[in-house]
């Protein structure tokens, strides 16, 4: 198959609500890059891994956001 032959498909347990996620570290490992983080939105269960540099270097994204499926409704 080739590239050209290739679908993207679309992303299955998305939440129905768009909002700001709210990332709490479940774990933490060290590696030769820095810190690897596996990281959960408090609001709505989503899932992503994230690599933290060596030193101050914030956090950095290594993966899409996954999972979740609980709908989050904004409050006025």
């Amino acid at each position: 198959m080739t590239t050209i032959e290739t679908r993207l498909l679309p992303r299955a347990g998305a939440p129905t609500a768009r909002h700001e996620h709210s990332w709490a570290t479940e774990s933490r490992h060290p590696t030769s890059a820095g810190h690897v983080l596996y990281v959960r939105c408090t609001a709505c269960g989503t899932r992503r891994v994230d690599l933290q540099g060596h030193g101050e270097q914030p956090p950095a994204p290594l993966s899409r956001a996954v999972g979740g499926g609980v709908e989050v409704r904004a409050t006025s």
